[in-house]
């Protein structure tokens, strides 16, 4: 075999929400790798460090979980009236795939700190101390999302007090709104109805709210399949039949919303739809050995991710949770106990999240304009990714 030196290629390595994910400026990456396609993909899956049939993703930068095998792509937007178009690449683990289908909510986090450092928003614009307001496209599912950036002299403020479930140590409030976070049709139910019946052979059928908000979402009543919404990762990750269920349940709802054509064609598509059980408040402990009381949330869910239960919740779920909630009818709505909903806080297994939404209904159909909730986001991490030349 011949060597080949490597490449070096400007990057920073950031936490996001609950994730974290490689970030690059479009015009850094390697002129071949700045248009869509297999050789972009072959280069972020490189860098991620698969396919790896081991799952640890030791020979780059992934760890081995959909919250850890992620990349983002951003570049200075023409788009009038924002400041940077952002592309979510969802990178496969054991596969040899990069999922472009949806966003990540927690990722996005880092997109307004990672644009103003990286010099993608213009100085003029910011403020010097206060908070900077940096309008993203997001380029996957063609959304506006507003992210307000905490700033100190001048520079992104990353430290601070905001805690955050999920995430060991505090850090600086970043507050997004996901504006008109319906799909591409505008319709937040992509059957028309708030809930449907799912039949799926072998399992039979269940009431489901499939929503398209943030990220096409299917919900599904935890009692129905069998478990409480107190359930942490293990309870499910560590049970082959309830992943191939839950699989089953997400590959029929994504034929029956339109997602794809075939069941075969759902299994590379991970990352979209994706699919979550509800219940209503109950105490439990937190995987970090937190207590959480009934009386701390209006509901509990448990959402999966790429195929395992997520160790918190997917931020562009929290989205999904937080429209579904504001409608009545839905499953998620009956879970949190009914009615007119504008802010929730749920149970995740991290411990807990609150998501506002702003709904209203006209003329007959529901129309969600926006969707905030509050993350923090830290630079790791920066220089340059180094990966085997051609």
């Amino acid at each position: 075999m011949s060597s080949v030196p490597q490449i070096r290629i400007p990057a920073t390595y950031m936490r996001g929400g609950t994730s974290k994910g490689v970030f690059f400026r479009l015009e850094d990456l390697p002129e071949d790798a700045q248009t869509p396609g297999p050789i972009r993909d072959a280069l972020l899956m490189r860098v991620i460090g698969s396919p790896d049939p081991y799952q640890k993703q030791i020979d780059g930068l992934g760890n081995g979980t959909s919250s850890t095998s992620k990349t983002a792509v951003v570049s200075r937007s023409e788009r009038p009236g924002h400041d940077v178009d952002y592309l979510f690449g969802q990178v496969g683990i054991d596969r040899a795939f990069v999922d472009w289908s949806g966003n990540c909510g927690n990722l996005t986090t880092a997109v307004g700190a990672f644009a103003i450092s990286a010099g993608l928003v213009a100085a003029d614009t910011l403020e010097q101390n206060g908070v900077a307001t940096v309008r993203i496209w997001q380029a996957n599912i063609g959304k506006t999302i507003i992210a307000r950036v905490p700033m100190t002299d001048g520079q992104v403020q990353e430290t601070g007090d905001f805690e955050l479930d999920g995430v060991a140590f505090s850090a600086a409030e970043v507050a997004l709104e996901f504006l008109d976070p319906a799909g591409d049709e505008g319709a937040i139910f992509p059957t028309g109805n708030p809930v449907d019946e799912l039949d799926v052979p072998g399992l039979g059928k269940f009431r489901v709210t499939m929503i398209t908000a943030g990220i096409p979402t299917i919900f599904v009543d935890a009692g129905a399949v069998g478990y409480t919404g107190t359930e942490l990762q293990d309870a499910i990750n560590n049970d082959p039949e309830a992943l191939a269920m839950f699989e089953s349940i997400r590959s029929h709802g994504a034929l029956r919303m339109g997602l794809v054509e075939t069941l075969a064609e759902a299994e590379n598509r991970q990352h979209t739809p994706k699919i979550a059980f509800v219940a209503g408040p109950s105490d439990y402990v937190a995987a970090s050995g937190k207590r959480i009381a009934a009386d701390d949330v209006d509901l509990l869910v448990r959402g999966l991710s790429m195929g395992k239960l997520h160790h918190a919740m997917p931020g562009t779920v929290a989205v999904a949770i937080g429209a579904a909630t504001a409608i009545p009818g839905t499953v998620v709505n009956a879970a949190a106990g009914g009615g007119n909903q504008t802010s929730v806080r749920f149970g995740h297994p991290s411990g807990t999240l609150r998501v506002g939404a702003e709904a209203t209904e006209i003329n007959g159909e529901w129309v969600v304009r926006k969707v905030m909730m509050s993350r923090s986001a830290r630079v790791l991490m920066e220089g340059w990714i180094r990966v085997p030349g051609k």
